[in-house]
């Protein structure tokens, strides 16, 4: 498999990031061009392991050894072949996935992995560079015709995949534009949006119909959507923020990140001159240590933040895999991003106690104690509470569901105990023609999560349907629920 010697012979090597000086004053991704053929010797890094454990590590069941293999023969379009076959779009997984396919890499057990993120990107990249990418519209049509409930990743894999089954397929978002999260939510550093708009034009293309503006449950009703379409996908994410309810959450400076994120991406798309919440020349805290919380550090740093704290309630994870933590599973690091790269604080061990305020009920400070964990708490360290400058607290904490008013009370769909959408295990809820895929159902998860489930919804519909089994599914049917 690929070279029989790169493991030993060629170092991990991933492109380098741009200047901090230079990136923080554009929008635009961070990384520099990665040569083709620098590429093509870490894609000949793919040893002939025997039992490929990156597929369990990859919830699309993505064909990783078959695509560096054939990216180290140069066979580029065959390799773009071997990724569209699991997986719609590698684009997307390519900037914004984790990888935990390289967790799970067997040279990984003692070595450095195999660059398998940047190997799948720089396939798709030149696949559209070259043409190779056209719509694939279906030969036949069924004559049945499929809602699907938003338009994230898992609203669009189940979209893509319905639309060439031969199903008239429209997409329902209540937002201006088609992308869900990937258009507002993401910031344009980590995944430039051109890269969104141009899928979107093959699935056009492909006869998958897009309606924005639409707030499913609201402007279309229940009702309506059940009767005007054979099957639903609700495909609406996990949008509910969680909460931090302390003194002070009522000040004017506290945001959810979802409300300070969108505004800054709508900068960028022309709509907004400048955002309405912005981070310049003030002193940030972002609570919360994830993926949010660093896109509200990127783009704080690009508002030109006088300065950005980020606080975690969790311990400083190790720098390496730890015991309890073995390979393949994804382990739980230190990790440095971008953002992380450009500038400020991170405090680890430590809980927000109040946010205080001025006169004016303006937020000004945050009162912080450190933390040790105790029985499964977290208590407080007594006489460790400290007082920090903050004119700008973001609260990227996570998400706790979808939300209920509208939609899913009015279809009756049930939830389990954590208030996501139950389905069985071809991805069908408890009201017989609707199903649901992604975080709407699994909870927050990773893009490469929603993918899989869009795709595997769409198996389920097409077999709903038409009785048929034509889709791949990469989350297998089963009789049990999938909750």
């Amino acid at each position: 498999m690929a070279d029989p010697k790169g493991f030993l012979t060629t170092p991990r090597q991933t492109p380098q990031r741009r200047p901090v000086d230079i990136r923080i004053s554009d929008w635009r991704e961070v990384y520099h061009d990665f040569a083709r053929d620098n590429l093509e010797k870490q894609a000949g890094r793919c040893m002939d392991c025997g039992i490929p454990f990156c597929h369990q590590g990859c919830p699309l069941g993505n064909l990783i050894p078959e695509w560096n293999d054939l990216v180290w023969r140069e066979d580029w379009r065959s390799a773009i072949e071997r990724l569209h076959a699991t997986n719609n779009f590698p684009e997307f997984t390519g900037t914004l996935c984790p990888a935990p396919c390289e967790a799970a890499c067997v040279l990984g057990i003692n070595s450095d992995p195999v660059t398998i993120k940047q190997v799948e990107i720089e396939i798709i990249d030149r696949a559209w560079d070259e043409g190779w990418v056209q719509p694939q519209p279906p030969a036949t049509l069924t004559g049945r015709r499929v809602a699907v409930v938003g338009s994230g990743p898992a609203g669009l894999a189940a979209a893509q995949q319905l639309t060439r089954a031969g199903h008239e397929v429209v997409v329902y978002e209540r937002a201006d534009r088609i992308g869900g999260l990937l258009r507002y939510g993401i910031p344009e550093f980590k995944m430039e949006k051109h890269r969104l708009d141009r899928r979107l034009g093959q699935m056009r293309s492909e006869g998958t119909e897009f309606r924005t503006g639409v707030n499913a449950g609201a402007d279309l009703t229940a009702e309506q959507l059940r009767s005007e379409h054979d099957a639903v996908v609700l495909a609406g994410g996990s949008t509910k923020a969680r909460e931090l309810p302390i003194p002070g959450r009522e000040l004017d400076g506290v945001h959810q990140a979802m409300e300070y994120l969108p505004p800054s991406n709508r900068v960028q798309e022309g709509d907004l001159a400048e955002s309405p919440i912005s981070a310049e020349g003030k002193h940030v805290v972002v609570i919360g240590g994830g993926d949010t919380g660093a896109d509200c550090l990127g783009t704080a740093h690009r508002q030109g933040a006088a300065s950005v704290t980020q606080l975690e309630i969790m311990p400083t994870p190790p720098s390496s895999r730890p015991d309890n933590q073995p390979w393949p599973t994804y382990p739980m690091l230190y990790r440095v991003s971008s953002a992380h790269e450009e500038g400020g604080e991170r405090l680890f061990s430590v809980n927000t106690q109040e946010f205080l305020g001025d006169e004016q009920g303006r937020l000004r400070a945050l009162r912080l104690v450190e933390v040790r964990q105790e029985e499964g708490r977290f208590v407080p360290v007594e006489g460790t509470e400290q007082e920090i400058p903050c004119e700008l607290a973001l609260l990227a904490m996570g998400f706790v569901g979808p939300e209920r008013e509208g939609l899913i009370d009015d279809l009756g769909v049930d939830l389990d105990g954590r208030g996501n959408v139950v389905r069985d295990g071809s991805f069908m809820t408890t009201v017989d023609g609707v199903f649901t895929a992604g975080d709407m159902g699994r909870g927050q998860s990773l893009i490469v999560w929603a993918i899989s489930e869009g795709r595997s919804a769409a198996a389920g519909v097409d077999r709903y349907l038409t009785g048929r089994d034509v889709l791949p599914s990469p989350i297998k049917p089963t009789d049990r629920p999938l909750n």
